[in-house]
């Protein structure tokens, strides 16, 4: 039973040292990626190869062999070959045994990898020898020979075919490989069965050419009525949105003469106070007038006209004990709400689309050292595609172009984002050409600085008597174990258990670098930061089995040396978690227990600035800084971390393409 995988037959590879094709790939990164599979670090199962197809630009698994697991498709390269020796009819290709001047070759011998001319090809070939029977083909330059080798056994020939996995297979792989137990037939029966049945196909596509033609007639048809369909349809929208204009513009200036109204208004009223005002001047207005009448020496005509100047003066008095403007200069009044305005104009689409509108997953989207998008929508099975839109957000809320992917399921990785920065994402579906309104936006905030990849070490420091450290370092459980249990029945006065620290197996020498990570909410006690080595080496060479709580200041206990050294820069900075509780150090202007007991952050991040010698604490969720100080970053500085009773914790696994799909084996 043989199916249609041809493709299969054709895609042929050979032995190492044959040439190959090669393939086109976007990046040359890419490339190098597939020609080299290799191993995860600290993992125990092989990586497996993928290549990006320059087609649909969709991952596909090549295996742990990569394209050394490839046949070569010797006939495609006959395809190219022939139209090759087209391109070259005009550049004659000389005999290589003539004598000088060489003749133009009429064949060439595949045997003999050479090209002859009439002459020469009788005389190095005689009929009735051996070489009479080589195989020969028009003049060429291309001599590979055309061997299929199986690429699971390089020194083996291809003479079977597998029916179950539809390829061709050597005999050794039918005698104890992958294919030991399928079915099987030889290379013969299936050239021949799947000769005749592409036969049959191009037959019937040469038989239907005239039904061909009349699609081809209908499609032009389409195209055009598509095309004045469009055009109409953008007619139309430009007259809907120069409505909107309009409405706009009249809006607007109705606006802009309320407000010159209202300008005018206080402006004069603001004048003719501030002339009132000068008249108070020495020789202007009032005052001036009044100096003249003060030189009136008729007693009769003076008592007339000072009663009333007398009244004037005093309310101009009145006027400056108690200055108060004629006018209000703030013009909040007329501030234009246009929030719903906004909004609505946001969600401007067509009457009805046919295809509803996504919804982005808030609580599954998240952002790291890439941005993972998830989304879901109510009818998934009638979307062919998704568009997922992003653009950056700047600090003057001012917005960027739009950035566009096309996705076909309802997740997407993106990468290469600013750090320390707000990304606004929506994501809209194609139903065939309809498309539906954009979703509601999501905005994220980038973290402060680039992502610093690290493990947990398993060497420096770290007590496998306490602690338990998972195959991929990634996760560490604090344990009180049987030996807390004897170490505690031997003392019968008061026990104290110290921290058991364990730190990343990579240093920060300078620049700026976040990590992230989930503290069990089953923990009592973690502490967690940055170290110095030189700080390091003194912690984890003190024995620590039964100490004081005020022995040692990181001890977990609040022994009041934290106080102390606040203002003077230190080689370490941790800060305590625990019981589902984040606790703020204290400082001079908190002394209050409330303000420095937060609800413990889902995922709590680190951003360590090495040049400026200072780190902070931040809340993952919401991208928020909860805590920062100055530190000593003099020497080489590490992840810090600290258990004591039971706990856990798990860093952070960065975004990769790959995130989604060990998400759903997980």
């Amino acid at each position: 039973m043989l199916d249609d995988s041809f493709n299969d037959v054709g895609s042929d590879n050979s032995n190492q040292s044959s040439p190959r094709l090669r393939l086109p790939s976007p990046s040359m990164d890419k490339i190098d990626r597939i020609s080299r599979p290799g191993w995860k670090r600290n993992s125990l199962t092989p990586r497996t190869t993928t290549f990006p197809c320059p087609g649909c630009e969709h991952d596909v698994d090549l295996g742990e062999r990569g394209i050394n697991g490839l046949f070569r498709n010797f006939t495609l390269e006959t395809i190219v070959e022939r139209y090759r020796q087209a391109a070259r009819a005009a550049t004659a290709i000389m005999c290589d045994l003539c004598k000088p001047p060489p003749q133009e070759s009429t064949k060439s011998c595949m045997d003999c990898s050479a090209s002859y001319c009439n002459e020469c090809f009788k005389i190095y070939h005689p009929w009735g020898t051996v070489k009479a029977q080589h195989e020969y083909v028009g003049p060429t330059t291309n001599f590979r020979p055309k061997i299929l080798m199986c690429p699971e056994h390089e020194t083996e020939r291809i003479n079977m075919y597998c029916e179950l996995c539809k390829r061709p297979v050597c005999h050794l792989c039918k005698l104890g490989g992958n294919h030991s137990n399928h079915r099987v037939t030889t290379m013969s029966s299936a050239y021949k069965t799947l000769k005749e049945k592409l036969s049959k196909d191009i037959d019937y596509l040469i038989g239907k050419e005239s039904q061909v033609k009349s699609q081809i007639s209908e499609l032009n048809l389409l195209m055009k009525e598509t095309e004045c369909n469009g055009e109409r349809a953008k007619e139309d929208a430009i007259t809907h949105f120069e409505k909107l204009f309009e409405i706009l513009e009249e809006r607007k200036s109705s606006v802009l003469k309320a407000i010159d109204a209202s300008k005018k208004l206080r402006l004069d009223k603001f004048q003719t106070q501030m002339e009132e005002y000068q008249g108070l001047l020495e020789n202007n207005g009032l005052v001036g007038y009044a100096q003249e009448v003060l030189k009136e020496t008729d007693q009769s005509c003076f008592v007339q006209t000072a009663k009333q100047l007398h009244l004037r003066i005093q309310k101009a008095t009145e006027s400056l004990k108690s200055f108060r403007p004629a006018a209000q200069t703030s013009f909040e009044d007329y501030v234009v709400n246009t929030s719903k305005q906004t909004e609505l104009l946001g969600e401007l689409s067509f009457f009805s689309s046919g295809v509803d509108v996504p919804e982005i997953n808030e609580e599954q989207s998240k952002v790291y050292n890439n941005a993972l998008i998830n989304w879901h929508h109510p009818e998934k099975d009638k979307a062919d595609s998704y568009v997922l839109e992003y653009r950056k957000i700047n600090r003057d809320e001012e917005m960027l172009s739009w950035n566009e992917i096309e996705v076909c399921g309802t997740s997407k990785v993106i990468s290469d984002l600013e750090s320390n920065c707000n990304y606004a994402f929506r994501v809209r579906a194609y139903k065939g050409s309809i498309c539906s309104p954009c979703s509601r936006e999501l905005i994220l905030h980038t973290p402060p600085a680039p992502v610093f990849s690290f493990l947990f070490d398993e060497k420096c420091g770290y007590n496998n008597e306490h602690l338990l450290l998972n195959l991929k370092r990634d996760h560490v459980e604090s344990r009180a174990g049987f030996n807390l249990l004897l170490a505690a029945e031997r003392i019968q006065v008061g026990y104290y258990t110290s921290l058991d620290y364990i730190i990343g197996d990579v240093g920060i020498t300078k620049g700026k670098h976040f990590w992230a990570f989930r503290v069990e909410p089953y923990s009592y006690l973690v502490k967690v930061g940055v170290a110095s080595s030189d700080k390091l080496q003194e912690w984890l060479r003190t024995p620590r089995d039964t100490v004081s709580p005020r022995y040692e200041q990181d001890s977990g206990h609040d022994s009041g040396s934290e106080d102390t050294c606040f203002d003077s820069s230190q080689p370490f900075t941790l800060v305590t978690i625990g019981m589902k509780k984040f606790f703020i150090p204290k400082s001079p202007t908190s002394n209050e227990p409330e303000n420095r007991v937060l609800p413990m952050p889902t995922s709590i991040g680190v951003f360590l600035d090495y040049d400026k010698g200072k780190v902070g604490f931040y809340d993952m969720d919401h991208m928020k800084c909860l805590y920062e100080r100055q530190v000593d970053c003099s020497h080489t500085m590490y992840p810090a971390f600290a258990l004591m009773g039971s706990g856990g914790i798990q860093l952070e696994e960065p975004i990769t393409a790959k995130y989604l799909e060990y998400q759903e084996t997980m």
